[in-house]
């Protein structure tokens, strides 16, 4: 395939996955606000749209961590991104059709990991920035979340147990529209540089920039506008289960949950901590219910989440893997990889269509209910 060609491939699937991010994403942010009534479902994703399209300009340490720090950028080659690509896409919308908040970070990492190890040799596979810069915060982000929305909302309840509850819940559906606005926000500086990090890796593998270059402006602008395109077109599946299913979310706890997400992706965004923004938000709506009323979290589909978010960056390392295997054959084999791709994401969506969860009844599932917590 002409070199040039497998490149404009490779941008187009890295923006495919950054449209997917988006609407996988969407309930990061705006989840708690919808489940409160703070926000309207469509006025929501559209806030967040725009906020992610801002988020994405005030930072490039993640994209920089991702296009020099997981792999080697001079070992790499364009259809070995493609390949990785491939299997963070295809992960991303199985999850989303279970309507699982898994990690669409992760599942990039694990995409790019298992295609250059098969392309390349382990050795291109720099493990010890993905221990540093992945795993520990992996593992902490959701921790310290959790921590602190606990801490908020017990502070938030005691300080405002005497005052009238309609007054509080009018009160902090204000709060609570702002700080899912930052969540937002926080979420473009993270998530919206992932791509663009895909990308300026495909333009180093290409010898169209030099090695350890940052990413172009233009590559900045394509990347916001695909992840604030998804992100608008609303992952209700996914908002749902962040919403209703893992605990009943009042006011003041959507503000404690959204702050904390915020001031932690924030200060990983700024350290260049390529961490999982599902994992934040999740850690801090467990804490919010950890906060409020310990048995008031249904630990079932927090169990659920996890267990998916241990599966993420294997079984798209796998999927990347095996895509890079058939790349690696040629132009042959790197179509095969896309004409697959495209039949899986067509698949998922018709399935998708047989019980269909929009913005007119995202919330209209019962949280108490076995049944809804399983789907």
């Amino acid at each position: 395939m002409d070199p040039s060609l497998i490149v404009i491939v490779v941008v187009v699937a890295a923006l495919a996955f950054d449209f997917t991010n988006g609407f996988h994403d969407t309930a990061n942010a705006m989840a708690t606000s919808i489940a409160t009534g703070a926000l309207k479902p469509r006025i929501a994703v559209a806030i967040s749209a725009v906020l992610n399209l801002v988020g994405a300009f005030l930072s490039i340490e993640v994209a920089k961590t991702i296009s020099g720090g997981i792999v080697d950028d001079t070992k790499v080659t364009p259809a070995i991104v493609f390949a990785g690509l491939v299997g963070a896409i295809v992960w991303n919308l199985l999850t989303w059709l279970l309507g699982l908040p898994s990690s669409s970070s992760h599942a990039l990492f694990g995409g790019l990991i298992g295609a250059t190890w098969v392309g390349v040799g382990a050795d291109a596979v720099h493990f010890s920035t993905i221990v540093s810069k992945i795993l520990i915060p992996a593992v902490a982000s959701p921790i310290v979340a959790g921590i602190v929305a606990v801490a908020g909302t017990f502070l938030v309840y005691r300080i405002t147990a005497s005052a009238r509850q309609d007054t509080v819940s009018k009160s902090f559906k204000t709060a609570q529209a702002l700080s899912a606005s930052l969540v937002s926000l926080a979420h473009g500086t993270s998530d919206g540089q992932k791509t663009m990090g895909v990308i300026t890796l495909t333009l180093i593998a290409s010898g169209s920039l030099a090695a350890g270059s940052t990413p172009p402006l233009w590559v900045i602008i394509v990347s916001g506008v695909a992840i604030a395109a998804g992100t608008y077109l609303g992952g209700w599946r996914i908002i749902q289960t962040m919403g209703k299913k893992i605990t009943e979310i009042e006011t003041p706890q959507g503000f404690a949950a959204e702050t904390s997400a915020a001031v932690t992706i924030l200060a990983s965004s700024h350290l260049g901590f390529a961490l999982s923004t599902t994992h934040v938000c999740s850690g801090g709506i467990i804490g919010s219910g950890v906060g409020r009323k310990l048995d008031e979290v249904r630990w079932g589909v927090a169990g659920r989440m996890v267990l998916a978010w241990l599966f993420t960056l294997p079984a798209a390392a796998i999927v990347g893997a095996v895509a890079s295997e058939a790349a690696s054959t040629g132009s042959v084999g790197t179509i095969l990889v896309g004409v697959v791709g495209v039949a899986i994401a067509v698949a998922v969506y018709l399935l998708s269509r047989r019980n269909p969860v929009t913005a007119s009844n995202v919330n209209d599932t019962a949280p108490a209910a076995p049944a809804a917590a399983a789907a």
